[in-house]
């Protein structure tokens, strides 16, 4: 019983975001005031891509891009790129602080698991990066992300089925169509018997156009996959 005290005052236990004390923190250290200022996604949003609508009140119902080109997967994004959320997935990924993949993984988790309880997934398979990348920054932060998801939602995770075996540009310079192509066919499965048949839960730290997901989702599929969801910590809108 005074273990814990003594550890808080030995190692007090910190905001993520804005460094305050946290009495009787949690696992998620994110402090009340910065959860506040992080917009989760909830309903009225659409079923298929997860695209939130602007307005606060209403049912959930297909959006018009998702109409005009069905996505393979349905998606689902845990919070608005923005505030708190924004600042720690910049600082994990460009500062290598690999620590803030505990928050923002029990963040998805928490926020998502109505999400993982519907689709019944079986495997968590975190969104490659191509080997360039991953000895540039030295850590693929989609895996660190599912490795928390997966021990939260208790499910296995597959890394190495999914390869990106082609070098694409960095997607935040492009628009829509730029990414699309960008990414398009640079996916391949290395052993697809592993995933065939099976529920897979594609993982990602932030979803702006879909396309990446949607390229690694195809792949699955073409694989033989059951069927392919997708999550993400955040999700960037276009308006």
């Amino acid at each position: 019983m005074l273990l814990r005290p003594l550890l808080d005052l030995l190692f007090p236990p910190l905001c993520h975001s804005c460094k305050t004390f946290i009495p009787n923190a949690g696992d998620l250290l994110i402090c009340p005031a910065c959860l506040e200022n992080i917009t989760f996604l909830v309903t009225p949003l659409c079923p298929s891509c997860g695209t939130p609508f602007k307005t606060e009140d209403g049912r959930n119902h297909v959006c018009g891009a998702c109409l005009k080109h069905p996505p393979a997967h349905l998606s689902r994004s845990a919070t608005l790129y923005a505030g708190p959320v924004q600042e720690l997935i910049h600082r994990f990924k460009y500062g290598y602080k690999v620590h803030l993949s505990d928050p923002l993984g029990i963040l998805m988790a928490q926020a998502l698991q109505p999400f993982r309880e519907e689709v019944a997934p079986e495997l968590v398979i975190p969104v490659p990066l191509h080997r360039k990348r991953l000895r540039q920054r030295g850590f693929n932060q989609s895996q660190l992300i599912g490795e928390v998801l997966a021990k939260r939602w208790q499910l296995r995770m597959d890394v190495g089925s999914l390869r990106r075996e082609r070098w694409t540009e960095p997607q935040t310079s492009l628009d829509a169509e730029e990414r699309k192509n960008n990414v398009k066919g640079a996916f391949v499965l290395g052993k697809p018997e592993r995933l065939r048949g099976r529920r897979l839960m594609l993982v990602d730290d932030v979803c702006t156009t879909g396309s990446t997901l949607r390229a690694c989702a195809e792949a699955l599929e073409e694989a033989g996959a059951q069927a392919v969801f997708a999550v993400t910590v955040a999700r960037s809108l276009p308006f």
